[in-house]
């Protein structure tokens, strides 16, 4: 039997509330942007929920040894917050705003499809772009996290 800790933020369905504005982006066309902007609440929500639980956890570790615990758990917060609102919020947020635009603007040109059709096609493909979008995005936030921020704090 594995005692390995489960991540709550990570590796349960909680971490789905990490992709509501990406939702709400693939939403925007068909949703009053109040809903929109609620979807990034959610998200942010999740994002300062990981930074604290992370945080504290790193605190806490008894492993850190000589008054460290303030330096190390200030380091965990910075790396975590930044991270997820770079993979979590901003990055994907931005991509599938712009795919469900572009969507928009080629269903908005194709006159042949129906009309339900036109509103609704981008949406569908903007919600459709969010699990081929999130890998590449966390390995390249990664890897900018690995030769900036964890590299100099």
């Amino acid at each position: 039997m594995d005692n390995k800790e489960i991540d709550l933020y990570r590796n349960t369905a909680l971490r789905y509330c990490g992709y509501a504005n990406e939702v709400g982006e693939a939403l925007r066309p068909v949703i009053p942007k109040k809903v929109v902007h609620l979807s990034y609440g959610v998200a942010i929500a999740y994002v300062i929920g990981d930074c604290i639980d992370k945080t504290v956890k790193t605190y806490q570790n008894p492993k850190i040894l000589g008054g460290h615990q303030i330096t190390a758990a200030a380091k965990t917060a910075g790396d975590v917050f930044i991270w997820q609102m770079l993979a979590s919020v901003i990055i994907p947020g931005f991509i599938i705003n712009r795919i469900t635009w572009g969507a928009g603007i080629l269903s908005k040109r194709s006159k042949n499809l129906p009309s339900i059709a036109r509103k609704w096609l981008p949406t569908c493909i903007g919600l459709a772009a969010i699990p081929l979008i999130i890998r590449p995005i966390d390995n390249a936030v990664d890897h900018a996290m690995d030769r900036t921020y964890r590299k100099y704090v």
